[in-house]
């Protein structure tokens, strides 16, 4: 693969990684109080104060618990929680990787060769002569094989004309 090819697969790789870095920051960023007018996202129950004791409140599928183990059934088993995520290490892992992903498109850069305008000029008429002399070559295997592919073309048809006409070949 060639350097530009792999600075274009690099910066494919940072994009994509820092798409993924800014969502999941914007996606698991901490609720901001706004105004002492709202109420706190952190703590709902300030915004409620006729809410007693939440351990007192009934939870949800508690009567049907209730109920199962007063019919003599096993009660059913509680839901486990996910595993809670460690949201301070993740954004800086992926700011890592960022960070790694444009280092390496960075050392990409610096393999670049370095050559002035007139090496480049140079170059480029180089290529050009280079490419005329092939094109010239091309364009005679061209030639030829369109000569033979007439050739081909008049010994086949020679060829049915006598089996058409049922005419022994000289």
């Amino acid at each position: 693969m060639d350097i530009i090819s792999q600075l274009q697969e690099q910066l494919n790789e940072m994009a994509m990684v820092a798409v993924n870095t800014f969502g999941t920051l914007q996606r698991d960023a901490p609720p901001v109080r706004l105004s002492n007018n709202y109420p706190d996202p952190l703590n709902p129950a300030a915004a409620n104060p006729n809410t007693d004791d939440p351990a007192a409140q009934p939870q949800p599928g508690a009567a049907a618990a209730a109920a199962a183990v007063a019919a003599g059934a096993a009660p059913p088993p509680v839901p486990q929680a996910p595993p809670a995520l460690d949201l301070t290490e993740q954004p800086k892992a992926m700011s890592h990787a960022l960070v790694l992903a444009a280092k390496k498109f960075d050392a990409l850069v610096s393999a670049l060769p370095l050559s002035s305008e007139e090496d480049q000029l140079k170059r480029i008429k180089e290529l050009q002569a280079e490419n005329e002399v092939v094109g010239s070559e091309l364009q005679k295997q061209l030639e030829a094989a369109e000569l033979e592919l007439k050739q081909v073309e008049a010994l086949f048809n020679e060829a049915t004309d006598h089996c058409i006409n049922l005419k022994k070949p000289n």
